[in-house]
């Protein structure tokens, strides 16, 4: 097992496939990208799974969660899922997408093994799209979840980020629109997580002001705290069921004390946080031959160093050394 020293047990693990994205969203990264990790610095495929392989029969991991940067960039993503699909005990699979390139892939990845997929989408209006994205693929990523849907990847996710200025008054027209599709809508309060550093805390789009806006329109009974476990989300009814929205609430509501997740990074690195400054490098024991049980070892002292919460709720919260694009979301 993967125990802190808080008593929080790892169950979930999130595993960055790759740093590149064929978006440029304001709040993630520069116009022009990143430096974007050399070949011979990302884990092959089969260092992949050998790392999953290790979390879920020796370090009690139920969950995968395959990241970016863009999971969809990986070539050989169906095969690395249909991999981990046959791993005994067979973890929960999901994906964490931009959408773009789900309209090929979602039946693939159905068949694969994928159990189910969060698409971020983050504005209904093809033009705010492009202009928080720097790219025009608003109806890629629409197809991309009606791919989703027809294929059984449910249920369906949909996560939304306000930006203000840009997108904040949305929140009552995409929560409309997920009830009309059926698609699970989530909000996510902006984080520090852009390379450029360009986050400031005044002016967000906060979890308060995303449920004053929805309750404009629709009642929203709170589903309550024995339901949400350990999930990100706080999540309130819709007009009396079923149907549900969840909102993310990471700056002004830190949820830590019930954080369930450990990160493998594209390079192979541990992070025991999204915000964490320090990495367990993991690709030199698995490169040097190392054996799973000192792999297991390396990475059980990793996760006992686990703070207690992320830092976000401190006003002089230093933002991480690397962008969400390399450390996955």
């Amino acid at each position: 097992m993967l125990v802190d020293t808080h008593g929080r047990v790892a169950t979930d693990l999130r595993v960055s496939l790759t740093d590149r994205c064929n978006l440029r969203c304001t709040y993630c990264m520069p116009e022009e990208g990143l430096q974007w990790l050399a070949k011979p610095d990302l884990l092959t495929d089969d260092e992949i799974v050998r790392l999953i392989d290790i979390a879920v029969t020796s370090l009690g991991i139920e969950e995968v969660r395959f990241t970016g940067g863009e999971p969809l960039l990986r070539p050989g993503l169906v095969g690395i899922v249909e991999r981990v699909a046959a791993l005994a005990p067979r973890p929960r699979i999901a994906l964490t997408t931009n959408g773009i390139g789900l309209k090929r892939t979602a039946a693939a990845l159905k068949a694969a093994g994928l159990d189910r997929v969060n698409i971020s989408l983050d504005t209904l209006r093809p033009d705010v799209f492009r202009t928080l994205t720097r790219r025009d693929r608003h109806k890629d990523v629409m197809e991309g979840l009606e791919a989703a849907h027809a294929a059984e990847l449910t249920p369906v996710k949909v996560n939304a980020v306000l930006i203000p200025g840009l997108n904040e008054d949305e929140a009552p027209d995409l929560l409309a629109w997920a009830v009309e599709h059926d698609y699970q809508l989530r909000f996510i309060e902006q984080m520090p997580l852009d390379a450029q550093h360009g986050w400031k805390r005044e002016g967000m789009v906060t979890a308060g002001d995303i449920l004053a806006a929805l309750r404009t329109r629709f009642e929203l009974t709170p589903e309550g705290s024995r339901k949400r476990g350990s999930a990100p989300a706080e999540r309130w009814i819709v007009d009396g069921g079923p149907h549900r929205v969840g909102v993310i609430a990471s700056v002004t509501r830190p949820f830590c004390a019930a954080c369930d997740r450990t990160r493998l990074t594209a390079d192979g690195q541990i992070r025991t946080c999204l915000f964490a400054q320090e990495e367990t490098d993991l690709r030199a024991a698995l490169r040097s031959g190392a054996p799973a049980e000192e792999i297991s070892r390396i990475w059980r002292l990793a996760m006992r160093g686990k703070k207690a919460g992320s830092g976000l709720d401190d006003p002089s919260f230093l933002q991480p050394d690397r962008p969400m694009s390399a450390i996955g979301g």
